[in-house]
């Protein structure tokens, strides 16, 4: 099947990324929010990020609004109805993702390819709520969407074939890696990376050294960009805390326990550099 038309469900800062890579590769894209205010501030960020490139030097002003040309913002998810695929990027919670594919189901075409951005939840969690379990799988993007060149496509017991194929090649025309994955919490990526940032937090807890104290002893130690506790700032303490909890409901694993200190922080509205404010100031 060929991909032509493009939903993405959520434009915030995973769905905005999505939608503007789909779009600078030349597809049409429509794009889903909860209420206009929100597709406002989601289509201004990809506004603003194009702008950049631009002052870059990396596209020119021509292909910015080429770009912007082909971004259709709605509220209305029955605007889907003549996309080949629609790619879910709504928030961690697995009863919101279980409503957003009920609806997408009874809104697509038959022949409509149905994806999940989850990080972290089972994709038959979401593929049961609907009647195309063949068509629905898990793409995982990694943030920032528009430049992270990982695509981790997930495969659950009951997606196609043809399914896999036809995403792996438009994974491949965005300019994306694509790794598959077998249907496990967490899959490879999140599987392996919130264990070090969930440990992490733990040793600070303990006392064993400052966040930018450990955070420089993982870089230099590992020749790393980024130490753990920059990662978790700008992932968001409150994204990494769902993934955790997500994470220990599916495994009963203590590993992905989150510590009292994150779930604190949280509490708190210390949630990264979103807010300026988590383990660091900004």
């Amino acid at each position: 099947m060929e991909i032509k038309k493009v939903g993405v469900a959520g434009c915030g800062m995973m769905g905005s990324g999505i939608t503007q890579i789909c779009a600078r590769s030349g597809y049409s894209v429509v794009v889903l929010e909860a209420n206009e205010e929100l597709l406002k501030k989601g289509l201004s960020n990809i506004e603003g990020s194009l702008a950049r490139a631009v002052e870059r030097g990396k596209m020119s002003g021509e292909e910015k609004a080429a770009t912007m040309g082909r971004i259709q913002g709605t509220v209305k998810v029955a605007d889907f109805a003549d996309c080949d695929l629609v790619i879910e990027a709504v928030p961690e919670d697995v009863e919101l993702k279980r409503r957003v594919f009920a609806d997408l189901d009874r809104v697509c075409p038959p022949h409509a390819i149905l994806g999940s951005n989850t990080s972290s939840i089972p994709i038959m969690k979401m593929a049961s709520a609907t009647k195309r379990m063949d068509k629905v799988l898990g793409m995982h993007f990694f943030n920032p969407a528009h430049i992270m060149k990982l695509l981790e496509i997930i495969k659950t017991i009951a997606t196609s074939d043809e399914t896999m194929a036809t995403v792996t090649e438009f994974g491949k025309s965005l300019g994306k890696t694509v790794v598959p994955v077998k249907d496990m919490p967490g899959f490879i990526v999140t599987r392996l990376l919130v264990v070090q940032l969930l440990e992490a937090v733990r040793a600070l807890q303990d006392g064993l050294a400052s966040a930018r104290d450990i955070d420089e002893a993982q870089k230099l130690g590992l020749n790393i960009p980024m130490g753990p506790f920059e990662e978790i700032d700008l992932v968001g303490l409150d994204v990494l805390l769902n993934v955790a909890d997500a994470m220990y409901q599916e495994t009963k694993d203590p590993k992905w326990a989150a510590p009292p200190l994150l779930r604190q922080m949280v509490d708190a509205g210390y949630l990264g550099y979103k807010v300026k404010r988590g383990f660091y100031n900004y």
